[in-house]
Formats: structure tokens, C-alpha cells, sequence
């Protein structure tokens, strides 16, 4: 395991510590500032490991003995998640507006009676 490898883990394993804690906050928007980092997250994961070692070119057809060429399939999973994510934290932004304005507050504690 390289240097660079160790810190693109430390990296990883950072954003998914800030984000679980970022989470668990009471704050509704530090609450979705957590689901962004948990969603950097997964994708940069999904990027791990789908990575290629750099002698041919990720999108390459020419496979020549022993070079190593990046997933496709690792890619589309990139793309899906970036868009899916991006479209779950506007929800989230959106329903964190609407419960500020009507109860006028984004700590969860205080918000009551969401079954209303």
C-alpha cells in the first residue's frame, strides 16, 4: 500500500466520521451538510474501487498483458450516485425549508406534531 493509498483511505474515513457526526445533530442543516459528506463519501469509495493503476488509459480498448484498465461499470455507478444524491439533498434542502417556516425553528427537538 502506497502513501497515497493511506491517505485517499484516512480521506475517506474522515468524511464518513464527520458525516455520521454531522448526522446525529440536532441542527436540521448540519443534519444535511452530514448527508452531503456521507454522499462524497460513497462516491470517492465507489471511485477507490473501480481505479486503475495508470498505464492505459481508463477508456482504452487495447488490452495489452498485464495493463489494467478501469471499470465501466464503476463509472455508471458514479454517475447514478452523484445524480441520486444530488437529487436527495434538494429534498432534503427543500423539506428543511418548509419545517423552518412553518415551525420556525430547524432543532429537531423543538419541531413537534410533524404527523399534522
Amino acid at each position: 500500500m502506497s502513501i497515497i493509498d493511506f491517505f485517499y483511505s484516512l480521506t475517506l474515513g474522515a468524511l464518513f466520521a464527520i458525516g455520521v457526526f454531522q448526522l446525529l445533530r440536532r441542527d436540521l442543516i448540519k443534519s444535511v451538510m452530514g448527508f452531503g459528506l456521507l454522499f462524497t463519501g460513497v462516491n470517492l469509495f465507489l471511485l477507490a474501487s473501480g481505479a486503475f493503476r495508470g498505464e492505459v488509459a481508463p477508456y482504452t480498448t487495447n488490452y495489452e498483458a498485464g495493463a489494467q484498465t478501469s471499470d465501466p461499470i464503476v463509472q455508471a455507478l458514479i454517475l447514478t450516485a452523484v445524480v441520486v444524491s444530488f437529487g436527495s439533498y434538494a429534498l432534503l434542502l427543500a423539506m428543511v425549508n418548509i419545517a423552518s417556516r412553518r415551525y420556525g425553528t430547524v432543532d429537531s427537538d423543538e419541531i413537534t406534531n410533524l404527523t399534522k
